[in-house]
């Protein structure tokens, strides 16, 4: 007899539509194959602004082969309890970033890392001022997390004041702890506390 798979317990029944978060000057939903252009697009016009923040791109990081993958595994990984990953879209449906929550630790932990980007053209404009809190909430109302996690360059100031405006605390300083644009770097820990929700500063 076949090994059985093992399985996990649906967090989200079965839909037509995709599953979505909205606020009041986005919404979020889980990537598709669909995208491709609009992503690939935003992700080349903005390669210079985002590189210094982010690991190296590989050579194929805007093929459409690439981006099928990339899109399998994030439905996989949201079937299995292991990431759950959203693009942003302004209300009209213009694809601006995207937002993942990723490496969930379950049991004693119940603790996830936020990740983020947005594209250079809707930089500063508060998009990801409006998802963070979204996904926040996504996580510890829908997912039933405890803490979330976020590292940032001591450089990119914009990243440490959204982290700030959405309620997460800097706890630390960790020496290279991320290899970002080719080099392991330092990086500032942020973290927020379920019970941390509504002492956020603006």
């Amino acid at each position: 007899m076949a090994p059985q798979r093992k399985t996990f317990p649906r967090l989200f029944p079965s839909r037509a539509d995709p599953y979505r978060l909205t606020g009041d000057r986005v919404f979020l939903r889980p990537p598709e194959r669909g995208d491709y252009e609009a992503w690939a697009s935003l992700r080349a016009g903005s390669r210079d602004f985002l590189s210094p923040w982010e690991p190296s791109w590989p050579p194929d990081a805007l093929s459409r082969t690439s981006f099928r993958a990339r899109v399998a595994r994030y439905a996989e990984d949201w079937r299995t309890d292991q990431a759950y990953n959203f693009f942003i879209f302004a209300l009209d449906e213009t694809l601006v970033g995207g937002v993942g929550l990723s490496n969930i630790r379950r049991g004693v932990s119940e603790t996830a890392s936020l990740g983020y980007w947005v594209g250079e053209p809707y930089a500063r404009q508060r998009y990801m001022t409006s998802a963070l809190p979204l996904v926040v909430d996504f996580a510890f109302e829908r997912l039933g997390l405890h803490r979330l996690e976020a590292a940032c360059l001591p450089t990119n100031i914009p990243s440490r004041s959204v982290l700030a405006r959405t309620g997460f605390h800097q706890e630390g300083y960790a020496r290279e702890y991320l290899r970002i644009a080719g080099k392991w770097q330092d990086h500032l820990l942020f973290a927020i506390l379920r019970g941390d929700r509504g002492n956020s500063t603006e």
